[in-house]
C-alpha cells in the first residue's frame, strides 16, 4: 500500500513539474518569437492557461495529502482526544460532500462540452473541466483514508491534524533550538574542564 502512494505522489510531482516546464518553455518562446522575429505561436497562451490550471489542481491534491492546506485549529488543540476525533471526523465528512458536488458539477459540464473545441488549439474543453473530475475523485480517496485512519488508527489522529506553522514560528523553533544545542556544548566544556 505504501509503495503504490509511494509511486503515486511521484506521478503527481512528475505531472506538476512538466505543466511547469511547458508553461515556462511556451510562454518563453513565444515572447523571444513576437520580439525577436515578429511573429509567434497562436496557441502558446491558451495551452499555457490549461496547463496552469491542471498544475493548480493536481497540487491541491498533493497540498491535501501533505495536510498543506490553510486550516484553523486552536479549537481543536484545546478539545480532549475524542472530541478531536469526533471534530476531524464531522469536518472531513463536510469535504467528502464538497468533493461530491464538484464531482458531480464536473461531470456534468465535461459531458456537456465534449463537443464544444477551444479556439486556438482545438482541444476538447472536456480535458479542461474534466480536472475536476480527477481533483475529486483524488482527494476524495485521500479523505476517506484520513477518515478511516481516524477511527481505526487512534494514535495517528494527532499527526492528521497538525497544522503546519508560520514561518515565523518556525524559524523561532529553529532558533530556540540552535540556542539550546549551544548552550548544552557550553555546559559539557565546562564540566569537562573540571
Amino acid at each position: 500500500m505504501k509503495k503504490v502512494a509511494f509511486m503515486l505522489d511521484k506521478l503527481l510531482q512528475i505531472l506538476m513539474a512538466l505543466c511547469l516546464a511547458s508553461m515556462a518553455i511556451l510562454v518563453f518562446g513565444n515572447v523571444v518569437l513576437r520580439y525577436a522575429f515578429h511573429s509567434g505561436i497562436t496557441w502558446s497562451e491558451e495551452m499555457s492557461r490549461y496547463l496552469f490550471v491542471w498544475m493548480v489542481f493536481l497540487g491541491a491534491i498533493g497540498a491535501l495529502k501533505d495536510n498543506d492546506h490553510l486550516g484553523v485549529d486552536i479549537l481543536l488543540k484545546k478539545l480532549p482526544l475524542g472530541a478531536k476525533r469526533i471534530v476531524f471526523i464531522l469536518s472531513n465528512a463536510i469535504v467528502l460532500y464538497v468533493l461530491w458536488l464538484l464531482l458531480d458539477g464536473s461531470w456534468k459540464i465535461t459531458m456537456s462540452s465534449l463537443e464544444s473545441r477551444a479556439p486556438a488549439t482545438n482541444l476538447p474543453l472536456a480535458y479542461v473541466y474534466g480536472m475536476g473530475i480527477v481533483v475529486s475523485i483524488g482527494m476524495g480517496i485521500i479523505v476517506i483514508f484520513n477518515i478511516y485512519q481516524a477511527l481505526f488508527r487512534p494514535n495517528t489522529l494527532e499527526k492528521l491534524i497538525r497544522m503546519k506553522e508560520s514561518e515565523d514560528e518556525i524559524m523561532e523553533a529553529v532558533h530556540e533550538e540552535i540556542v539550546e544545542l549551544h548552550h548544552g556544548k557550553k555546559q559539557g566544556m565546562a564540566g569537562g574542564e573540571r
